[in-house]
C-alpha cells in the first residue's frame, strides 16, 4: 500500500505569552497507508484531539512535517490548505455538526458547494445512493431534529464522503450514542474501510479502538504503542463478537 500521511517530529505548543510554553504533542513520528483503519487511542489530555485537529489540517504543527500523499503541507497557504482540506478529508464529529434548519440532503451536499468543480447534480444523485446506502433513503427531506442521535450521525458520514475524500477522520464517532447505534456506526465505518476507504479514528474507548485495524496510543503527547490488531466487530449490546 502506498503512503498517504506521514508524520516526523511533530510537535505543537500553545503560549499563555511569550516565556509560558505549554506542551501538547512532543515530537511524534508515524506513517499512515492508503487503505487503513488507525484508531488514535488516548485518555483526555493526552494530546489525540489536538493531533486529529492537525492531521484534519484544521491547526498546525509547531514543527516537524505533516506529508500527505508525499505533499509537504506545512508550504500550503491558508487558501490552498482550505482547498485540499475539502478536497481531501471528510470529518465525522462526536457531535454531528449538522445544520438544524437544514434538511439531511442539504447537509449532505453542503461540502460539495465549497469546491468550484463539482458537478452538483452528480453529487446530489451520490448522496442519495449513500443515503439509502446507511438506511436513510426515506429521510432526505427530514430536519436533523426529527432524526436518532444514531441516524444524525449516519448523515455526518455521508455528508463526510461526498467530495469522496482519501480520508476520512472521525472524532468520537460513538461517544454520543447509545450501544446499539454506536455497533451500527463502526459496521458502517468498517464496511467503508473494507470497500477501500481510509479512515483515522480519535476515541478514549478502548473497545471502540478495538474496531480498527490499527491503533495509536497517545499520553501526555507522545506515542507509547503502536499495535496491529485485526479490527473486531461489536454485538448489539456493544460487546464483541465472539
Amino acid at each position: 500500500m502506498a503512503s498517504l500521511i506521514k508524520i516526523e517530529d511533530v510537535t505543537k505548543s500553545f503560549f499563555a505569552d511569550e516565556n509560558l510554553e505549554t506542551k501538547i504533542i512532543k515530537g511524534v513520528s508515524f506513517e499512515i497507508k492508503e487503505g487503513e483503519f488507525v484508531a488514535i487511542m488516548g485518555s483526555s489530555g493526552s494530546g489525540k484531539s489536538t493531533l486529529m485537529y492537525i492531521l484534519g489540517l484544521l491547526d498546525k504543527a509547531t514543527s516537524g512535517k505533516y506529508y500527505f500523499e508525499g505533499l509537504d503541507t506545512g508550504e500550503l497557504d491558508d487558501d490552498k490548505l482550505a482547498e485540499f482540506r475539502s478536497e481531501k478529508i471528510g470529518f465525522v464529529f462526536q457531535s454531528y455538526n449538522l445544520l438544524e434548519r437544514t434538511s439531511v440532503m442539504e447537509n449532505v451536499l453542503l461540502p460539495a458547494t465549497y469546491l468550484t468543480t463539482v458537478d452538483m447534480e452528480a453529487s446530489r444523485k451520490r448522496a442519495k445512493e449513500l443515503l439509502e446506502k446507511v438506511g436513510l433513503g426515506h429521510r432526505l427531506e427530514y430536519m436533523p431534529n426529527k432524526l436518532s442521535g444514531g441516524e444524525q450521525q449516519r448523515v455526518a458520514i455521508v455528508r463526510a464522503l461526498i467530495n469522496n475524500p482519501k480520508l476520512i477522520l472521525a472524532d468520537e464517532p460513538t461517544g454520543n450514542l447509545d450501544s446499539k447505534s454506536g455497533k451500527e456506526i463502526m459496521e458502517i465505518l468498517q464496511n467503508l474501510n473494507e470497500e477501500g476507504t481510509t479512515i483515522i479514528m480519535v476515541t478514549h474507548e478502548q473497545q471502540t479502538a478495538e474496531c480498527a485495524k490499527r491503533i495509536l496510543t497517545i499520553k501526555d503527547g507522545l506515542i507509547l504503542a503502536d499495535k496491529k490488531n485485526g479490527y473486531r466487530r461489536l454485538a448489539s449490546n456493544g460487546d464483541y463478537n465472539k
